[in-house]
């Protein structure tokens, strides 16, 4: 039988912990939220046979491994075309092939041997779920019995017919936490200090400047910004990334600067002027923001709360959003993060895809850089985790800017703030965005949307409610919102909450 659900945790009948049962769903309604299946993701009803599992497994592995995704995931009880969650018969946990178990069966005829974990638990009452959560391969391809395969479009396919996807996954090299990278080695203590900006460290935390360098130095070995050996230096990625006084002296990190484009109109025809970061992120972050906003028009009409003498975007929704793309960038990715601005709007982009789906931006945290992050936090360049795109949304909310965009393409992930729109200009994607991110910035906040409180999110009259009920209804269409209370007969005060709530 599936697992059962006790004070919220999944509980196997021996009384193991497999995993919150909340963590669990969300894992399933963000994958249901794909687009497509893709080459890490696979849908299925239910049970074939237990080589078409392995094969998956291999597939998915590589598939991860070729997409920059930490897991694939296979998932029994979504129907693959229209991605709705109807539930499987088929438990993976109790499954055999033969009289051996399905799971051993599996790992015994994978090679490399991975550690792929299996969940089976009820989603909904009535509705079960098998899931396999897969680990994405490193170094060399995943094989299930002695074939690599991976998948193209919604076929899985054997590796070996696509030798230039084969190569890249021999190529890939585990990724080394940034403070585990070495850029410049045997050095001196003043070297050091001359490449970093010591002093900016210490003003950035409010500490003394030590009286002694020796005392510097240990600092920053302690921060992982320096290696110390036997009788000389190493400078870290982290170091050098955060607080090099030249970029150009470190010539991989130098390749990572901010670059900030200013164009003339709506499209990149015409440029204004472009300015490339020179230092450290920490040492140029105040000095970045400072220029972008500079670059913003201001005295623009915003809505019905702001009119003048008012830029036209939240300066602190600047601030998350750059400190977002230095954070969650994909330093195996080639690429830096990038600032545009339009006439009518600001897009801010970094190297790779996310590790979870814009969706889940609000309220999520999960990041490729920890270490980078924390020292950023402390810095105070941005929020605590979890925080900081729930801040975005709230100040573009209370500038009443359209909603905040979230794109990921095969290599960047772009995140658009648009300048003010009357409702009337907006499309039908714009107001079901906009009405998806206000349920999920009510519902993190300990609140609830209701039409009212979109109207006002819109600025919409009490007498045409029905134009917020419009928005509502395509929203829920969209499968982005749900009723809070599906019982109640009362139209007028419903309460609406977002899908993975």
């Amino acid at each position: 039988m599936f697992a059962k659900v006790i004070n919220n945790y999944i509980i196997l009948f021996d009384g193991y912990l497999i995993m919150e049962q909340e963590k669990l769903i969300n894992i399933v309604n963000d994958l249901a939220k794909q687009p497509n299946e893709s080459e890490w993701v696979e849908f299925k009803h239910n049970y074939h046979s237990a080589e078409e599992i392995g094969e998956r497994i291999s597939a998915l592995a590589n598939g991860a491994c070729l997409h920059n995704q930490p897991f694939g995931y296979l998932v029994y009880g979504i129907e693959d075309k229209t991605h709705k969650i109807l539930g499987t018969t088929f438990n993976i946990k109790s499954a055999k092939k033969g009289k051996e178990d399905i799971e051993s069966w599996l790992i015994n005829r994978l090679e490399p041997k991975i550690d792929f974990r299996t969940h089976c638990f009820e989603y909904k009452e009535g509705i079960n779920i098998s899931l396999v959560i897969i680990p994405s391969a490193i170094n060399r391809p995943v094989s299930f019995l002695h074939k690599p395969y991976v998948r193209i479009s919604s076929y899985t396919r054997n590796l070996n017919e696509f030798p230039e996807k084969e190569a890249k996954i021999w190529r890939k090299e585990p990724v080394k936490p940034l403070e585990e990278q070495l850029i410049k080695q045997k050095l001196t203590s003043n070297e050091v200090v001359n490449l970093l900006n010591t002093q900016t460290y210490f003003e950035l935390l409010k500490l003394p400047y030590p009286n002694n360098q020796e005392a510097v130095i240990e600092k920053f070995v302690s921060e992982k910004f320096i290696k110390k050996n036997k009788d000389s230096y190493d400078i870290t990625k982290l170091g050098a990334i955060l607080l090099a006084k030249n970029l150009d002296e470190f010539e991989e990190v130098g390749r990572k600067a901010v670059r900030v484009i200013v164009y003339k109109g709506k499209n990149k025809i015409d440029t204004i002027r472009e300015q490339i970061g020179k230092r450290g992120y920490a040492v140029g972050f105040e000095g970045l923001i400072d220029w972008i906003n500079g670059q913003l028009p201001a005295n623009e009409e915003i809505g019905r709360a702001f009119r003048s003498e008012t830029r036209m975007y939240p300066e602190i929704a600047i601030r998350e959003l750059v400190a977002n793309a230095i954070i969650h960038q994909d330093f195996s990715e080639k690429g830096f993060p990038m600032i545009e601005i339009f006439s009518d709007r600001i897009e801010i982009s970094n190297p790779g895809i996310p590790l979870i789906t814009p969706q889940r931006f609000i309220d999520e945290y999960v990041s490729r850089n920890e270490r980078l992050a924390d020292v950023l936090r402390r810095f105070g360049m941005c929020e605590e985790k979890g925080s900081g795109i729930d801040k975005v949304i709230f100040y573009n909310e209370m500038y009443q800017l359209p909603a905040v965009d979230f794109i990921v393409s095969e290599k960047r992930t772009r995140i658009t703030l648009f300048s003010y729109k009357d409702l009337s200009k907006l499309d039908k994607k714009d107001k079901i965005r906009a009405c998806y991110q206000h349920a999920c910035l009510r519902y993190v906040s300990n609140d609830i949307m209701t039409n009212q409180s979109l109207r006002e999110r819109f600025q919409i009259e009490e007498q045409n409610s029905a134009i917020a009920s419009r928005i509502i209804k395509d929203t829920i269409n969209d499968g982005l919102i749900k009723d809070d209370d599906p019982m109640s007969n009362s139209r007028k005060y419903k309460k609406y909450i977002p899908f993975w709530a």
